[in-house]
């Protein structure tokens, strides 16, 4: 028997990309690919959490050439990142199967906007020491 995931967690891709200045600005779509990967391993390891990832801009090109991973819900914002978030979290709170919902941001206006949502905002330090506490990858292919 399939059980329903007890967490959702939303991902602001641009926000946690740009938490740490490790070069992402210089390949956006490649930050995001690496993003995604470890947010695959991590999905991996919790397959009681549904792990959905927002991407916007060039970061949307990662997906590009069926390169997003299968275990994760990617959504490609068509205009302003910040509005599919609200969306997508809305949609979650609105489906009973979904008890527990985080964002991953930081945000300010967005986590403001996110407030009639019941949905739990976070910021990207969270994420980031979940992923960094993972096994190590191995390098995706470009």
């Amino acid at each position: 028997m399939d059980s329903e995931p007890s967490q959702v967690i939303v991902v602001d891709a641009a926000n946690v990309i740009g938490s740490r200045p490790d070069g992402w600005w210089r390949d956006r779509a490649g930050a995001a690919r690496r993003l995604l990967t470890r947010l695959a391993a991590f999905q991996a390891q919790s397959p009681d959490t549904t792990v959905i990832v927002v991407l916007e801009g060039a970061a949307r090109q990662a997906t590009s050439g069926d390169k997003a991973p299968a275990n994760l819900q990617v959504v490609l914002a068509p205009g302003s990142g910040d509005d599919t978030i609200v969306t997508v979290t809305q949609e979650a709170a609105a489906d009973p199967t979904h008890p527990t919902i985080t964002v991953v941001t930081a945000d300010r206006a967005l986590r403001d906007r996110l407030a009639s949502t019941g949905a739990t905002p976070t910021g990207p330090n969270w994420l980031l020491s979940q992923l960094d506490a993972l096994p190590e990858q191995p390098p995706a292919h470009p």
